[in-house]
């Protein structure tokens, strides 16, 4: 398929991918409550801890590749067909290697991570990996061809057969936390083996456009790609530590809770992840065609763009976080103190998606590593004081100080990449704001004081954003009009 400029369709084609993310919304408030409502809370903490578990496990098996896959598909005469087998192959060996290690040491490692071991577990484990490898490359293939349609449709149908395995799951095993991963493994399973099919299919009728006679080493990819491993499990870690802290200095109970609220906090992460899904392969695109002003002007209008909106999506989600508690149910009202801090850890890592591009453009992945680090630092001292004595509501604030502290320190390096010139005191003083209110909402916790800080800080951001208001609602009648 053929890539295309961008331009002044920029959020118009964003929202191609919004749409079904959007429906994806809509059923997390179907499916979050389906779970809580089912699972206590020391079974839903077990869930919690299957995503760490597998995570990890996925870092090592991807080597970066898909990094790579992403820096050489548009640049010319590639042929894709090829990197994309160049790419996948040893990640598939790799996955299945880590897999014979996992099944060797499964019972001490589930008794850490689940309180329980059993052959269903491991399985479930291994299934879900080779699945997340597999479908990370396929999907990814969706991404870099640009097309929003599918890619939304396909999000819509994962959420859709999750509900559905939960309610079956539920009625053949009972308040189990192997639901949480029958929900993950079986959807993820049925739209990657439509994504094969559907790949293998367009490229025997032709239809599949990978003309170019090039494709990198193995060598040069893996040289592209390995520096993502230690970046992706620094950011591993920095998610991770929360978890691994309330699993250590407090119980199931309390991270049932903290799951939960993680899962609340899925209506920001779904918007960071569309908007990444969207924006990776646009902004290579842009790079590959050069460092010019009317590209550099691009990135400064996308980056105050996803500024506002993020900065106002969590103030909305801090204001209305009490109604959408009463969902979860009585045994997770704690989460009300959990959410605010929570809501940074989304929204700060989509502003670094915008500026660390410069970063990856530029090959300078040590510069990952150290914002990186110097998060994890900081997450892992703040667990270890403010856990044991603040259980959820100290691990968000020490997630959420430690994201601040990642997208500066990452911002800071890619403007050393290539110069941009991106709004920081801005960015510092709305940082400040949402970080305040957050402190209000996590610790003082009254209805009418929340309300009143929310909507002043609304009304902060909209003044100061205006030109930004009246760019959305023009791209919004735009889009409504042409459907």
């Amino acid at each position: 398929m053929s890539t295309r400029g961008k331009g002044s369709d920029t959020f118009k084609d964003f929202l191609s991918y919004f749409y079904g993310n959007f429906i994806v919304l809509l059923l997390g408030f179907i499916q979050t409550p389906l779970l809580t409502r089912i699972l206590s809370t020391d079974e839903y903490g077990r869930t919690g801890m299957f995503e760490t578990a597998v995570t990890v496990i996925y870092i090592f098996a991807i080597l970066g590749l898909d990094q790579s896959y992403i820096r050489y598909y548009y640049e010319p005469d590639i042929d894709r067909g090829a990197l994309l087998r160049r790419c996948l192959t040893p990640a598939v060996i790799i996955v299945s290697i880590l897999s014979v290690i996992y099944i060797l040491f499964s019972e001490p490692a589930n008794m850490f991570l689940f309180g329980e071991d059993g052959n269903d577990v491991v399985a479930l484990v291994i299934i879900y990996t080779f699945i997340s490898v597999f479908e990370r490359f396929f999907f990814l293939d969706v991404r870099m061809q640009q097309n929003g349609r599918l890619y939304s449709n396909i999000n819509v149908a994962e959420k859709v057969l999750s509900i559905l395995t939960i309610i079956a799951a539920f009625y053949i095993i009972g308040n189990d936390f192997r639901i949480g991963l029958y929900a993950l493994a079986v959807p993820w399973g049925i739209t990657t083996s439509f994504l094969i099919i559907r790949y293998f299919s367009l490229k025997a009728s032709g239809r599949l456009a990978e003309t170019g006679n090039s494709v990198p080493s193995f060598k040069e990819l893996m040289s592209y790609g390995m520096p993502f491993i230690t970046v992706l499990l620094m950011e591993w870690a920095l998610s991770s530590c929360d978890r691994i802290a309330l699993r250590s200095f407090s119980s199931f109970d309390e991270l049932g809770v903290y799951t939960s609220a993680m899962k609340i906090i899925v209506l920001l992460v779904t918007f960071k992840n569309t908007f990444i899904a969207y924006w990776s392969p646009v902004a290579m695109e842009r790079f590959e065609k050069g460092i010019n002003e009317e590209n550099i002007s691009f990135f400064r209008q996308a980056y105050e763009m996803v500024v506002f909106l993020c900065i106002t999506g969590a103030a909305c989600l801090i204001l209305f976080r009490k109604v959408i508690v009463l969902l979860l149910g009585p045994s997770y009202r704690a989460a009300e103190s959990v959410i605010p801090f929570l809501t940074l850890m989304p929204i700060f890592a989509m502003m670094f998606e915008i500026t660390n591009q410069s970063i990856k453009f530029g090959k300078k992945g040590k510069y990952l590593n150290i914002a990186s680090l110097a998060a994890i630092i900081v997450n892992i001292g703040g667990n270890m004081l403010l856990v044991p004595y603040l259980g959820g509501t100290g691990a968000a604030v020490t997630t959420g100080v430690s994201y601040i502290v990642y997208f500066a320190i990452g911002s800071y390096y890619a403007e050393k990449c290539i110069k941009v010139g991106y709004n920081y005191k801005k960015t510092a003083a709305y940082a400040l704001l949402i970080a305040v209110y957050c402190a209000e909402a996590s610790f003082i916790n009254n209805a009418v004081c929340d309300t009143i800080c929310g909507i002043l800080l609304l009304a902060v951001l909209c003044g100061a954003e205006r030109k930004q208001l009246i760019r959305i609602s023009e791209y919004v009648k735009g889009f409504i009009k042409k459907k």
